[in-house]
C-alpha cells in the first residue's frame, strides 16, 4: 500500500468532514483505498466573514492515478512506537507521584506492559475533587491538599483541557496522546483540530476511565498519599508518605508546577533544582460576541467560540502574551495555600445534552458563555526575584516561588480573600471601579471589586497597559475600558526546575523527574509527552 498526504483541501464549515476525504480521493485519483483519516483541520478566517476549513487528509491506497500539487507521498504512516523486551525481573515495583498528564502517560504505558505502577497522589480521585473544589468556589473554604490544582488528572482537570501545543514531535507522540484521550472518552475531533480541546466535564470522565483501566492493567492508586520525603538504601529508595512507606528502584516526580512544598522538601534533601522563567499578570474578560465579530465576522458561534492569540514586546523588551484562552469561559479561583490567591480560565456550556457530559446542571465542552477570557501575563526572571535570595551571589532555586506567593498573598489581601477584579479603565486609571460597565465577569468563586495595581509590580502593570493598547490593533475593543481584569495569573508554568541528566534521572539514585512541575513541560500535551519519553527511558534501564 501507498501512502499520501493531501494539504489545503478548503470547504464550507457547513460541509461534514468526511467531504474532505472524497475530496482528497478525487484529487489524487486513489484506487482501492484501505485507510484515509483526517489528518489536521484549522481555520483560514482571512476573508470574512466567509470562513472555510481547511483540511490534511491522509490517505493509503493501492495506487494513485492523478498528481496533484498539494499532495506528498509519505514513506509511512507517522505512528508512535517503542522496543520493548518481553522479559522484566524488577524487584521492586514503578512508583509514580502524581497523576497528571505526565503521570498519567507514564502510568498507562507501564501498565499496559506489564510493570505494575504504584501511583501516588495528594489530591483525591476526580468524583471526591470535584466536590471539594465545587465547595471551595461556594463558600471560600479550601482544601489544600485537593482543588483546582492538585487532585486526580492534575491542574489542567480545571482548565478547559486544551491540548494544543507547540513542541516538536518527530517521534509522533502527540498523534498517540490524541487517539488515547479519544480512546477513554474525548471527541474525536481532537485528533485533527489545529486548537483541540477536550472541555472540562469531558476530561473528568477520561481521566476516571483512564484510571480504571489503568488498574485493570495491574496499576494500584494511592490517592489521598502525600509524599513528604526520601530515605536512602543500598539498591532502593523509600517513600516516606502520609499513609505509609514505598520502596521502590525508580521514582518519577510527575508533580505539578504548584508543588511547594515538595520543591521545599526537595531543596533540603540536597536535590538539584534551579529557576526557570514564568509568567504573570491577569486574566482578561471580553464579551465573546465581540471577539467572534473580530475574528470571524460575525457575532454568533455557527463554527464556535472564536478563540485568539497574541504576543508584544514592550519598549522596555517585556515579553507580554495571551496565555491558556478560555472562549465562552469561566474565570476561576484555582488556590491551593491558604491566604494566597491565584486565578485560572475555564470554558463551558449553557446547553445540556447534545453529546457532552453535565456537571451540577452545567456542561462545559461546548463553550457557548458570554464571555471570553484569557491570561494576559508578563515574562520574569531571577532578575525580576532574585532578591528573594538569602545570598547576593548565589540566585536562590526557590525565589520564583517565593515572588509568587508574595504576589499571590497581595492578591488575597487585595481582594479581602476572594477574586480580586477591575475594569481596565479603572486599572489604566490606578483606582478602584465604583461598579463594572458592560461586561460582567463570568467567575467560579466570588470576587471583589479591588485595584490590581496593589497586586502586581509596577513594571508588570505597565507592561499589560502597552500591550493591551497594542491589541486593540489587533481585536477590535480589545482595549474598551469595560474590559474585566481579575489577579492574579501566577501559576502558567513552574518557577522551578529539577535538574536531571540524560536518562530523565535527578541528582539522587532511583529518583527521576518529569512533566510540567519538573520545569520541562508546559500544558497538558507537552507534560504527557514527557510522560512518554520518562516511560521510553525507564524500558531502555530496566530491560
Amino acid at each position: 500500500m501507498k501512502y499520501i498526504k493531501v494539504n489545503n483541501i478548503k470547504l464550507n464549515t457547513t460541509v461534514e468532514p468526511e467531504k474532505a476525504i472524497k475530496k482528497a480521493i478525487e484529487l489524487t485519483g486513489a484506487v482501492d483505498v484501505q485507510y484515509q483519516i483526517i489528518a489536521k483541520r484549522s481555520i483560514d478566517a482571512r476573508k470574512k466573514p466567509n470562513i472555510q476549513y481547511v483540511y490534511s487528509i491522509i490517505l493509503g491506497a493501492s495506487k494513485f492515478n492523478k498528481k496533484n500539487k498539494n499532495a506528498v507521498i509519505l514513506k509511512s504512516l507517522p505512528l508512535y512506537q517503542y522496543n520493548i523486551s518481553e522479559h522484566h525481573s524488577n524487584k521492586y515495583r514503578p512508583v509514580i507521584v502524581g497523576f497528571g498528564p505526565a503521570g498519567m502517560f507514564l502510568s498507562l504505558l507501564l501498565a499496559e506492559n506489564g510493570f505494575n505502577p504504584i501511583i501516588i497522589e495528594r489530591g483525591q480521585q476526580v468524583e471526591q475533587r470535584e466536590k471539594q473544589v465545587n465547595d471551595f468556589w461556594n463558600t471560600n473554604m479550601l482544601n489544600t491538599e485537593s482543588n483546582v490544582q492538585f487532585g486526580e488528572g492534575g491542574a489542567g482537570t480545571f482548565s478547559d483541557g486544551k491540548l494544543n501545543t507547540g513542541i516538536k514531535d518527530k517521534n509522533n507522540r502527540i498523534p498517540y496522546i490524541l487517539r488515547r484521550f479519544v480512546e477513554f472518552g474525548a471527541n474525536e475531533t481532537i485528533t485533527y483540530d489545529a486548537k483541540p480541546h477536550v472541555g472540562t466535564d469531558v476530561l473528568k470522565q477520561v481521566v476516571m476511565n483512564m484510571r480504571e483501566y489503568i488498574k485493570s492493567q495491574g496499576g494500584e492508586f494511592m490517592f489521598d498519599t502525600k509524599f513528604e520525603s526520601f530515605e536512602y538504601n543500598d539498591d532502593s529508595v523509600t517513600l516516606v508518605t502520609n499513609n505509609g512507606n514505598i520502596e521502590t528502584d525508580f521514582c518519577c516526580l510527575a508533580i505539578g508546577n504548584s508543588s511547594r512544598d515538595t520543591f521545599t522538601m526537595l531543596q533540603k534533601q540536597g536535590f538539584n533544582l534551579e529557576t526557570k522563567p514564568f509568567a504573570v499578570g491577569v486574566r482578561a474578560e471580553h464579551k465573546q460576541k465581540q471577539i467572534n465579530l473580530s475574528q470571524y465576522g460575525f457575532e454568533d458561534n455557527r463554527i464556535g467560540a472564536a478563540p485568539y492569540k497574541l504576543t508584544y514586546n514592550t519598549s522596555n523588551q517585556r515579553g507580554v502574551y495571551s496565555f491558556c484562552m478560555c472562549p465562552g469561559g469561566y474565570v476561576v479561583n484555582a488556590s491551593s495555600e491558604n491566604e494566597k490567591l491565584c486565578v485560572n480560565g475555564m470554558s463551558y456550556s449553557k446547553r445540556d445534552g447534545e453529546n457532552h457530559l453535565t456537571v451540577n446542571g452545567m456542561s462545559y465542552s461546548k463553550r457557548d458563555g458570554e464571555n471570553a477570557n484569557s491570561a494576559i501575563v508578563v515574562t520574569v526572571n531571577d532578575n525580576d526575584y532574585g532578591h528573594y535570595s538569602k545570598s547576593s551571589d548565589i540566585i536562590d532555586p526557590l525565589s520564583g516561588m517565593y515572588f509568587q506567593r508574595d504576589l499571590e498573598q497581595s492578591a488575597y489581601e487585595e481582594g479581602q480573600g476572594l477574586i480580586p477584579v477591575q475594569t481596565l479603565g479603572s486599572f489604566k486609571a490606578n483606582k478602584i471601579d465604583d461598579s463594572l460597565g458592560s461586561i460582567k465577569p463570568n467567575c467560579k468563586g466570588n470576587y471583589n471589586l479591588a485595584n490590581l495595581r496593589n497586586v502586581l509590580p509596577d513594571y508588570i502593570c505597565e507592561a499589560i497597559i502597552e500591550a493591551m493598547d497594542y491589541f486593540g490593533n489587533v481585536i477590535d475593543g480589545f482595549d474598551d475600558d469595560d474590559v474585566v481584569l481579575s489577579a492574579i495569573e501566577s501559576r502558567t508554568s513552574s518557577p522551578v526546575r529539577i535538574v536531571r541528566d540524560d536518562n530523565m534521572m535527578t541528582n539522587k539514585q532511583y529518583v527521576y523527574a518529569a512533566g510540567e512541575g519538573a520545569g520541562f513541560a508546559g500544558g497538558i500535551v507537552s507534560s504527557a509527552v514527557d510522560g512518554m519519553k520518562m516511560f521510553e527511558k525507564y524500558i531502555d534501564i530496566f530491560n
